[in-house]
């Protein structure tokens, strides 16, 4: 008794009823599934790409924990918060890229658009591609894109005007990208 006084915990002269936590409780023996986590515990650095002069801007956000590859596309598809829009950065991807979901396959992110599109590699296009591409290959677990409508492969515009139907990375963007 004399150390747990001595490291803060008080003692009691009787003992007490103490109340189970809420439940359920797996039966005795049974295994229990823990289910895969979907952030890493901690602060983190989150990258997301905007748009500022026709450039391709990185910027750098602290959060609770390692986003999901979903997650983090839609925290670039809410799009720059009020202190970066003050900054002048903006997003090309309302409008431009219809973006339904982004399925991680080993370092390969598969993004499947949503609904009808031509493949024109309009300048907003381009840089909305690489703000995807860009944030997503900002990611250690993530090396490639690649984009898909209707389960087929979608020909993607680059820097450099070529449509691309391969898993595309950051060097594909590059010539967009802003001086640090």
């Amino acid at each position: 008794m004399g150390l747990l006084g001595g490291c803060g915990v008080p003692t009691e002269g009787a003992p007490r009823a103490v109340a189970p936590p809420p439940g359920p409780f797996p039966s005795p023996g049974a295994i229990v599934a823990t289910p895969t986590p979907t952030l890493t515990a901690g602060r983190t650095t989150e990258v997301l790409c905007f748009v500022s002069d026709d450039r391709l801007v990185r910027v750098e956000r602290r959060v609770d924990g390692t986003p999901t590859v979903d997650a983090q596309l839609q925290h670039l598809l809410a799009g720059p918060t009020t202190a970066e829009r003050d900054r002048g950065l903006t997003t090309a991807l309302p409008g431009a890229v219809p973006v339904a979901a982004a399925r991680p396959r080993g370092n390969e992110v598969d993004v499947d658009l949503g609904g009808a599109g031509d493949e024109t590699g309009r300048s907003d296009e381009v840089l909305a591609f690489g703000q995807i591409v860009c944030t997503l290959t900002a990611r250690s677990d993530v090396d490639t894109v690649a984009f898909f409508r209707a389960g087929a492969p979608l020909g993607v515009p680059r820097a450099d005007g070529s449509l691309s139907r391969r898993p595309l990375t950051a060097d594909d963007y590059a010539g967009l990208v802003a001086p640090r």
